[in-house]
């Protein structure tokens, strides 16, 4: 398994790991498998999407402050429920086929971490199976 870390820049960000993340595929040796990306955070998650456009980053970031607003009465004394909640839609983990030591993600997707609780730093783990 590796691990990347990450020093998150902004209270809520999606951060492009995909080319991390194939030069880990790449150098595992498989040449056929899956590639597992997990977030060990609770108030962060990982997804895939569109990394063409920075503008789907931010329509995201915009959708799910609207569903999950700060302004609600939440209980969790920290003050971060939105990021737990945001977190828990997102997901931790997500998987990809590996096929030629590479990456199958289709032409336009990209590999996230979501970080909705930061700035902080954040752990990836990445293991090809």
């Amino acid at each position: 398994m590796d691990t990347i870390e990450v020093r998150t820049r902004k209270r809520e960000d999606l951060v492009d790991l995909t080319r991390e993340i194939g030069e880990i595929a790449a150098a595992s040796g498989r040449r056929e498998g899956l590639c597992l990306v997990f977030v060990p955070h609770t108030t962060a998650g990982v997804t895939i999407n569109e990394h063409a456009d920075p503008d789907v980053k931010a329509d995201i970031l915009m959708t799910l402050g609207r569903i999950v607003p700060d302004s609600l009465p939440y209980a969790h004394a920290e003050g971060n429920s939105p990021a737990h909640v945001k977190a828990s839609l997102v997901g931790s983990s997500v998987s990809v086929i590996v096929e030629d030591g590479r990456l199958k993600l289709g032409t336009w997707q990209g590999i996230f971490l979501c970080e909705f609780d930061g700035p902080r730093t954040r752990q990836v783990r990445v293991k090809i199976v």
